[in-house]
């Protein structure tokens, strides 16, 4: 029998306290160096091509948000990951972590001080999915009507989205920076018109308003972001390719640490417009209606105003 499963922190526990302090840094340092490896090995392998890409995109949109680096991580580690929390996390929810169930690496953020001063670090923990806890398993959602998609995807936009009647051949939609405007082709299929605006959104996201912004830039990004957004909620995806992406990131062979600020990018502009269709998705459950379930007042006589006696 494998005792590793009742006793492993345990275990782990007693065999640091018998490390010395060197030897503890040392472990730790080796520990870092090995997660680190694995995250850039990732990283290169989701660009190899065009297959490879979608896959890891596949795996951002039905993953529940995350930092970047444990994107790359929780990939390499199970592909079918939907929620990851540590144990802690999972306890101050009332869940309990299957018996038996073998945790993923998980970098945590975390604060410490040094000199009198706070610094911003990390810590490598063991996190579970929700496939691993004693709960009910979230249900696959039901694809909503595309109407119901675009009005989500249109309205509070942080900015301003016009039809266009005189947009260049083939140009779909386009935002244009010094004007905070997405202009937008009418009469394109359902899918093209939200693929286009959901890409066009993506790059607003990116543009930092520091005279920094290049279409060129971030085109790629956005494109690849509108395809998470896209698989996100169910609309037909079968018209994107990855390949030319894959090519401008040289196949994976550029700096690791490039590959992950390009996802960067692309995470943060799908979660973005994530945030905005979902939040205008719940618009109708946070405004005031009518109760159909109301509770009857009772109904009550009002007291009998006393008579005030006569001044004397």
């Amino acid at each position: 029998m494998d005792l590793t499963k009742f006793l492993g922190q345990n275990s782990q526990e007693q065999s640091a306290q018998r490390l010395s302090k060197e030897e503890y840094a040392a472990q730790k340092k080796q520990e870092r160096e090995e997660i680190w490896g694995m995250i850039d090995g990732k990283a290169q392998e989701v660009f190899q091509n065009g297959d490879s890409l979608k896959g890891f995109l596949d795996f951002m949109g039905q993953c529940k948000p995350q930092r970047t680096d444990n994107l790359f991580l929780l990939y390499a580690q199970n592909p079918e990951i939907r929620q990851v929390k540590t144990f802690e996390k999972w306890k101050e929810e009332g869940k309990v972590v299957k018996t038996g169930s073998k945790g993923y690496n998980f970098i945590v953020g975390q604060e410490y001080e040094k000199d009198g001063v706070i610094q911003q670090g990390y810590s490598i923990q063991k996190a579970y999915d929700i496939s691993q806890i004693r709960t009910k398993q979230p249900e696959e959602a039901e694809p909503k009507p595309m109407d119901q998609l675009m009005e989500a995807l249109l309205t509070d936009s942080e900015v301003r989205i016009q039809i266009a009647d005189h947009l260049p051949d083939k140009v779909q939609a386009q935002y244009i920076p010094n004007k905070r405007t997405i202009y937008v082709r009418n009469g394109m299929s359902e899918n093209a018109t939200f693929h286009s605006i959901s890409r066009e959104l993506a790059c607003a996201s990116l543009d930092h308003h520091d005279g920094s912004y290049s279409r060129a830039g971030v085109s790629a990004q956005a494109y690849c972001a509108a395809y998470v957004t896209a698989q996100k909620y169910g609309v037909d995806v079968s018209g994107f390719s990855f390949d030319k992406v894959c090519q401008m990131q040289a196949f994976g062979q550029k700096d690791p640490k490039e590959l992950r600020s390009f996802i960067q990018d692309v995470k943060s502009a799908a979660y973005s417009i994530g945030k905005q269709v979902d939040r205008n998705l719940g618009k109708s459950e946070q405004e005031f209606m009518t109760d159909e379930f109301a509770i009857p007042e009772e109904k009550t006589e009002k007291p009998a105003k006393s008579k005030k006696s006569p001044e004397r």
